[in-house]
């Protein structure tokens, strides 16, 4: 396990959610929602990390997020829908017409990324040295 990998996954995370933040304050909808993902899928991708695991694709992360993590019980399921969600918001964003997210789901997908970051980092740091 790559702890300084993790730290830095777990800051890109963190720094997606700033600029999310910051798009969104500026009339970016559309890009703040592809960054609200991005900072959940840093987020996963640390996650994994922890166990040395790796995924080439997002939908394989996701998929195994909801078998190693939500059907274990070790997460909610609501985060399996927020990400799951935020993948096709993400979609719609990047390869939609222009404003095809609207302020407020834009706002909605960056209030789940930061309840989602957050939960999976305060799991990782419980579980970083164990």
């Amino acid at each position: 396990m790559s702890i300084e990998g993790i730290r830095d996954l777990l800051n890109k995370s963190r720094r997606s959610i700033l600029a999310a933040k910051t798009l969104l304050d500026d009339g970016f909808p559309d890009f703040a929602a592809s960054r609200a993902y991005y900072a959940m899928f840093y987020s996963l991708e640390a996650l994994f990390l922890l166990n040395e695991k790796s995924y080439s694709k997002h939908s394989a992360i996701i998929s195994a997020f909801g078998k190693d993590y939500i059907k274990t019980g070790i997460f909610s399921n609501k985060y399996h829908r927020y990400i799951l969600e935020a993948f096709d918001v993400r979609n719609a964003g990047d390869y939609g017409v222009v404003n095809s997210v609207s302020d407020d789901k834009s706002a909605d997908m960056l209030n789940k990324a930061e309840d989602f970051c957050n939960t999976i980092e305060d799991y990782i740091n419980t579980n970083i040295n164990t």
